[in-house]
């Protein structure tokens, strides 16, 4: 009575688009167990990742609903089998004919549905679909709650970079400070010289304690995500964030069996093909047969031949005749969630493909970024440096080291932001990819 169904083949591209250094075209090798973020060689982050699997409240409310959904499955398949029960009676009566006398029964009967139409064995694909999705939901979670980590974690290695790079420029802004004060103590210099500075040092603290402030909120998040109180929760401080990895994509066509999502998607299109069949089969007669036997005695002993009874039957068959159009409304409904689930699964491939190439262009785009602000570093250290030593002889005004320091401290805080980005990009990109899932 279903509809035939094939896993649908969407059109995929050749290629992606944006390939590039950092995300070449070549073949993504398999990670078989999963542990994806293994390729930034990073132990913490390796750690944390295992306290998730052991920790986290939503993975295992996640492994609850899929529990809850092979249940289902298993309760559907039980229909494929005919139901039997026992029963056991004993009744005292007394009639004016026959005086008292005791009546005991002992039986077993049986009822099975003769599927022939469908319906059982269509609410068993259903079921079984519906299993099947839910353990994709429960690895796309998983992937999720890993790639959350694993980018809040290196947002806490990037915090740690900018905390670094704010403390060695307050540390430079109080040796300046220091000079101004004593040229202003020789004559050399102004009180305006002496107020830049402490503007310039007052202002990096207070970027400091906000760059304090951030990272703790990460850090507490990252307890959260671990499942455990973030009173109790820390982490030690890096000196250096992790280096980029380069991520190979594949080619497109294999995304779709890597992505956990599609193959959540698609499955819900088999179950509701299969439920499409359920409602078809509603317009035959439901046939059922059923057969029962046992003892029955009215005294003395029970379990003798002459005490056996038996019945075959009846063999029963059921059809609504009048309904109101309500199985027509069934089955039209049926079609409807099909189409509904079938246009998501086309959703789900189009994000999928986009979700690829936007990590596919930052990754890129970011490095050659990293790339033009290193030298842009570089420069306003030597400017920096010029500033102070032409100030120093007394050659140039203290507001030109002012605007070189700040020009600094901005290009060194984007340097590092960059690298967080760049982290981020990958860890998005690999579970754009699927990480390392996959269906066989």
């Amino acid at each position: 009575m279903a509809p035939a169904y094939a896993p649908p083949t969407p059109a995929a591209p050749a290629a992606f688009r944006d390939t590039g250094p950092w995300t070449p075209a070549a073949p993504a090798q398999a990670v078989r167990d999963g542990t994806w973020w293994a390729v930034f060689k990073d132990p913490p982050l390796d750690g944390l990742e295992r306290r998730l699997e052991s920790g986290s409240a939503d993975l295992a409310a996640a492994l609850a609903r899929y529990d809850q959904a092979r249940a289902l499955s298993r309760q559907a398949s039980s229909a494929l089998l005919p139901s039997v029960g026992a029963s056991a009676s004993v009744e005292r009566q007394r009639t004016p004919a026959n005086g008292r006398y005791d009546t005991t029964t002992l039986a077993a009967s049986a009822a099975y549905e003769l599927d022939l139409w469908g319906r059982v064995r269509n609410l068993v694909a259903a079921g079984r679909a519906d299993a099947e999705a839910s353990a994709a939901d429960l690895a796309g979670v998983r992937l999720s709650l890993q790639a959350e980590l694993a980018d809040t974690y290196f947002s806490l290695r990037g915090a740690d970079a900018q905390i670094a790079v704010l403390s060695s420029t307050v540390e430079a802004y109080r040796q300046a400070l220091d000079l101004t004060n004593r040229r202003q103590a020789g004559g050399a210099a102004s009180g305006l010289d002496t107020g830049r500075a402490q503007t310039q040092l007052a202002a990096t603290q207070a970027q400091y304690e906000q760059a304090v402030a951030d990272r703790a909120l990460l850090e507490h998040a990252i307890a959260v995500l671990v499942g455990e109180p973030a009173s109790s929760f820390s982490l030690a401080a890096a000196s250096a964030l992790t280096e980029v990895p380069v991520t190979p994509v594949g080619a497109p066509s294999t995304l779709l069996r890597r992505r956990p999502d599609v193959a959540a998607a698609e499955r819900r299109m088999a179950a509701a093909n299969a439920r499409v069949g359920v409602a078809r089969a509603a317009w035959f007669p439901s046939v059922t047969l059923a057969a029962a036997g046992g003892y029955q005695s009215n005294g003395g002993e029970l379990l003798t031949a002459a005490n056996r009874v038996w019945a075959l039957g009846p063999l029963a068959a059921a059809l609504p005749l009048f309904d109101g159009g309500a199985r027509k409304a069934e089955v039209a409904r049926g079609r409807a969630v099909f189409d509904e689930t079938a246009a998501g699964y086309r959703q789900t491939v189009l994000d999928a493909f986009r979700e690829v190439e936007d990590q596919m262009v930052l990754a890129n785009r970011l490095a050659a970024a990293q790339d033009r602000q290193d030298e842009a570093v570089a420069a306003a250290v030597r400017t920096t440096a010029l500033a102070t030593t032409r100030y120093r002889e007394g050659a140039a005004s203290y507001l030109d080291v002012v605007t070189a320091q700040t020009a600094e401290l901005q290009a060194r805080r984007e340097a590092q932001d960059l690298r967080t980005r760049r982290l981020s990009a990958s860890v998005n990109l690999i579970r754009a990819l699927g990480g390392g899932w996959g269906v066989s």
